[in-house]
């Protein structure tokens, strides 16, 4: 019982779905195609980890070429439906509003319901029994889980991504300052070199 509570568990966590963390070039678009049965329920969730200011367009088509979500300058979103007509779904990624800052991209697309983690647990006339119950609660425990760690590893890099930024940003402000005091001080030098510098008077006049 203990080894198919566990492939149980094993088994719903592996729901269809596909995670995936891209580079959207500057001035450039991505998409992405799935198709799906009519009534199947799809999620979409995303967010711009680094780039710009964080922001990215995000739009979703149905297979006749109809737009069912689209929305400008995002940081994250999350969207969710139910497929209405069978067919290739298309959901694309636009950065083409940015003209110099690339962006790092992460989404999560979610195909279908989660699969009950136990054998006609929906249709169960009796009550739980306390392992099958366990199982549930583990389950979700498991979930909340992924979920967190899914957005730590996120935030983790996003904040990343700033740390990198900010200290590429001091080290070119401390090269300039650099710079800059070593041609100050070249300049007061060659100044101070010149007050202290004798003229000797201009050989010439006749003598007799």
């Amino acid at each position: 019982v203990r080894t198919l509570c566990l492939a149980a568990l094993l088994g719903a966590l592996r729901a269809g779905g596909t995670e995936l963390t891209l580079e959207l070039p500057d001035s450039a678009q991505r998409c992405f195609h799935q198709e799906l049965e009519s009534g199947v329920k799809f999620t979409l969730d995303y967010q711009v980890i680094s780039g710009g200011h964080y922001d990215v367009d995000c739009y979703v088509e149905d297979p006749n070429g109809k737009t069912i979500y689209q929305e400008t300058k995002k940081q994250y979103d999350s969207f969710s439906h139910h497929a209405e007509a069978k067919g290739v779904y298309t959901f694309c990624f636009s950065n083409e509003f940015s003209t110099f800052s690339h962006k790092i991209v992460y989404f999560d697309f979610q195909v279908g319901d989660e699969p009950p983690i136990l054998p006609d647990m929906n249709n169960r006339v009796t009550a739980l029994t306390q392992l099958e119950s366990a199982c549930v609660t583990i389950h979700e425990m498991l979930k909340a889980v992924i979920d967190s760690q899914t957005h730590y590893r996120l935030r983790e890099a996003q904040d990343r991504s700033r740390a990198e930024e900010l200290n590429g940003r001091v080290s070119y402000w401390s090269l300039g300052e650099t710079l800059i005091l070593f041609v100050v001080s070249i300049g007061q030098v060659m100044l101070l070199k010149s007050f202290f510098t004798e003229k000797r008077p201009s050989s010439g006049g006749a003598g007799t």
